[in-house]
């Protein structure tokens, strides 16, 4: 059966980097002689926005066999002391460097993390300026060729993670925070739907001050209206009908989510 490998970057695809990376993997494969699948989950990351980053392979990875190895290079830092990591979580593993972008995979226990130390597993010669190419293609195509991620070198115990803006229980509401606009103009927020559960009619969506209705879906609002819902990652959105929420409510990453219950009426008093 052959590996697995996506790739998630910022590259574009204008340049020659992403077909050097694949040249790359494609070549220790065929060294290997092991058949190796490469599929792009996306290259059109916002530049050096990990935060995007990290949101894409979160809602892309789940649906990929166990055993995949997902590689992400979105990587402001290349050439500096951040490290390169392999990280395994979930019956998947992850490479790329250790700047956050696999926070979303840290979550509970469970999880293992390596250095990408080893000489052996990176070309023979490493540009300062191209890691993904030179460091971490070869790591993710040898650990989808059966390599144990332990030979690639040193656990790592404190990846980096993102400072998500927290979801905080707040007098009877949950307020959390716009995370990410995707190219609609959907408003990607920090609230999972678990923390919302029930998820229901009666829970009310402030965005930024202003409130929008409750829907199942996008269709269930009339033409150019907000209104929040459960989006396919399973965090709360919120979206314009055949429009951008980021334009019409003047959103952006940290603008102020707050769900809420109405409060139950108080019973009368009996008279006695």
């Amino acid at each position: 059966m052959a590996g697995i490998v996506t790739l998630t970057t910022d590259f574009g695809l204008r340049d020659a980097y992403v077909a050097e990376m694949k040249g790359v993997m494609l070549g220790i494969a065929e060294a290997a002689r092991q058949p190796l699948q490469l599929i792009d989950v996306t290259h059109e990351v916002e530049r050096h926005d990990i935060t995007e980053g990290a949101l894409a392979l979160e809602a892309a990875a789940p649906f990929f066999p166990p055993g995949t190895v997902h590689l992400a290079v979105i990587d402001p830092g290349v050439g500096t002391a951040r490290r390169g990591l392999a990280l395994a979580a979930g019956g998947q593993v992850f490479v790329g460097p250790d700047n956050g972008l696999f926070t979303p995979f840290l979550e509970g226990e469970g999880w293992r993390a390596f250095e990408l130390a080893e000489a052996d597993f990176r070309l023979p010669v490493v540009s300062r300026t191209f890691h993904g190419r030179d460091l971490f293609a070869p790591a993710a195509a040898h650990v989808a060729n059966g390599l144990d991620l332990a030979r690639l070198g040193p656990p790592v115990g404190d990846p980096v993670r993102l400072a998500w803006p927290e979801v905080r229980a707040v007098a009877g509401a949950v307020a959390g925070a716009v995370v990410h606009a995707d190219r609609f103009g959907n408003l990607i927020t920090s609230i999972h739907a678990r923390t919302l559960a029930p998820v229901d009619a009666d829970l009310v969506i402030r965005v930024g001050g202003r409130e929008v209705p409750l829907v199942g879906t996008y269709g269930d609002l009339s033409i150019g209206r907000p209104g929040a819902l459960i989006g396919s990652s399973g965090r709360l959105e919120i979206a314009v009908r055949e429009g951008s929420a980021a334009t019409l409510l003047r959103a952006r990453r940290g603008t102020a989510v707050v769900v809420s219950r109405p409060s139950a009426r108080r019973a009368p008093r009996r008279r006695r």
